[in-house]
């Protein structure tokens, strides 16, 4: 079994950082592309970014590419996620994903454990 367990959320003003962090545990997860994802009230889940298994490949959703750093640590087991110039439009709950295999998409059906979430607030 796969344990997710996201930190680091908070409220924060707009063009503030935050770095948020994916602690997982279980299955050997510097196997799997890892991923963040995000939920605003009212709104699907989206896609944010992943990170292939060795780190080396990355890709950031358009809305947040420039600002967003995907980044894994396989020794520690952990995924993070930097976040600058943030804005309103970022409030959200976000998620952290382990995927089906070394590399996976933007498409939810491509990853099969999920975190429990940690909640962004950005103010204007």
């Amino acid at each position: 079994q796969v344990q997710l367990v996201e930190s680091g959320g908070g409220l924060v003003q707009a063009g503030g950082s935050l770095r948020l962090s994916c602690a997982a545990s279980g299955r050997t997860s510097s196997s799997y592309a890892m991923g963040w994802f995000r939920q605003a009230p009212g709104k699907e889940r989206e896609f944010v970014a992943v990170i292939g298994w060795s780190g080396v490949n990355t890709y950031h959703a358009d809305s947040v590419k420039g600002r967003f750093t995907i980044a894994r640590d396989n020794a520690k087991g952990t995924l993070y996620l930097q976040m600058n110039n943030l804005k309103p439009e970022d409030t959200a709950v976000y998620y952290c994903a382990q995927g089906r295999s070394g590399w996976s998409g933007d498409d939810r059906s491509e990853y099969d454990y999920w975190g429990q979430g940690t909640q962004v607030t950005v103010s204007s």
